[in-house]
């Protein structure tokens, strides 16, 4: 039974992110359609190509109150995603992402040991507290206040592994969750349960990742990777010094490739700008501002806007070349994976296997792949 990629030796880990949505605030013609068909065929050139991680994100609801037909309703969910790729797939680690709050940790349980067991081990879960007010009233149930988001994460999580390991029945009873008698069978494949990944921007959601997580997700502060090494330092010593933990860092990027410098960057003012969802991108700022206490004119929130109106991350634009020369850039500040978009995958993913893997190889940041039948 194959090992779960994540851990494999590659200095560089890498990955799509978003396939199950449209990741990129934009509106231009070829934009990226979330269809059974174009979500399995972007996984198989992931998974053909030797990446690592195929991360969906959860979203029960869009940006926007009373627009139906816009593109950001459109979003498959993620644990079926994730049970679909599985079969169809043989070595990427296939993630679903978890909006705790929404989802009890006993049903949580049950899915992961399932996609866990049709992947052969090679099942990932992605965790958040959520932050969009609209998809909890859809729910009827309470955003909570940012900071205690974490206080229910941390006991949600602590419940989902015991579910994952424990060999008889338990009762559990606290302040967020009431149990008696639980119990899931089958356990995962992989001994003490599914690999977990947590996105955090705060002091404090940092803070849980380092103590709870396999994989800290972020979006480092500074304008290019040098600036980013203190602060992926800094993750990582809190993990080992005050947890006992080694924890994996990665962050998104969302990749422009072109012939030429100029053809990238036409590219990146074409979608980004030219076709901006404006009005999208205004009511997540918003939201983002209102929930978090950012100011709306705040240097943190004008940074945020400007990487969410190119697409989830940070911009890697150019050249194949270029593109690897970013890549390495990022992996020296300390940056154990990447999750990529594109505004289409399909063909992001066929000219970044063709062009840039051969040059991170050759940098030493790869291995050459080899898949298996």
């Amino acid at each position: 039974m194959p090992a779960n990629p994540l851990f494999n030796d590659n200095k560089l880990k890498l990955g799509t992110f978003c396939t199950n949505t449209l990741a990129n605030m934009t509106l231009v013609p070829e934009r990226w359609r979330p269809t059974w068909a174009n979500c399995l065929a972007a996984a198989r050139l992931a998974d053909n190509a030797g990446l690592e991680a195929i991360v969906p994100i959860a979203r029960w609801k869009g940006y926007l109150d009373n627009k139906p037909d816009h593109p950001c309703n459109e979003i498959l969910d993620v644990f079926t995603f994730a049970a679909g790729l599985a079969q169809a797939t043989t070595y990427s680690a296939i993630f679903a992402t978890s909006h705790a709050p929404t989802m009890h940790p006993l049903v949580v349980a049950k899915q992961c040991a399932t996609i866990d067991a049709i992947s052969g081990g090679r099942h990932a879960l992605n965790i958040v507290g959520g932050w969009n007010r609209r998809e909890f009233e859809m729910f009827g149930i309470e955003l909570m206040e940012h900071d205690r988001r974490y206080v229910y994460l941390a006991e949600w999580l602590e419940v989902l592994r015991k579910l994952w390991t424990h060999e008889g029945e338990f009762d559990h009873h606290s302040e967020f969750l009431h149990m008696k008698g639980a119990i899931s069978r089958p356990h995962p494949v992989q001994k003490g349960g599914v690999p977990v990944m947590n996105a955090a921007l705060s002091p404090v959601g940092i803070r849980f990742s380092a103590k709870n997580s396999d994989i800290g997700l972020i979006s480092p502060h500074g304008n290019r990777p040098r600036e980013w090494r203190a602060e992926v330092e800094s993750y990582k010593k809190m993990a080992r010094e005050e947890f006992g933990r080694e924890i994996q860092i990665w962050t998104n990027t969302a990749v422009v490739q072109g012939e030429s410098q100029k053809e990238a960057e036409e590219y990146l003012r074409r979608y980004s700008a030219e076709y901006v969802d404006t009005e999208a991108l205004d009511s997540v700022m918003r939201t983002i501002s209102l929930e978090n206490n950012i100011p709306m004119e705040s240097e943190r929130l004008a940074f945020m806007r400007a990487r969410m109106a190119v697409g989830a991350g940070y911009p890697v634009v150019g050249t194949a070349q270029k593109i690897a020369e970013e890549l390495q850039a990022i992996s020296e500040a300390g940056i154990d994976g990447v999750i990529m978009t594109w505004v289409d995958y399909i063909d992001g993913l066929q000219r970044f296997t063709r062009d840039v893997l051969p040059l991170l190889e050759q940098a030493g940041l790869r291995r050459r792949f080899a898949k298996t039948a």
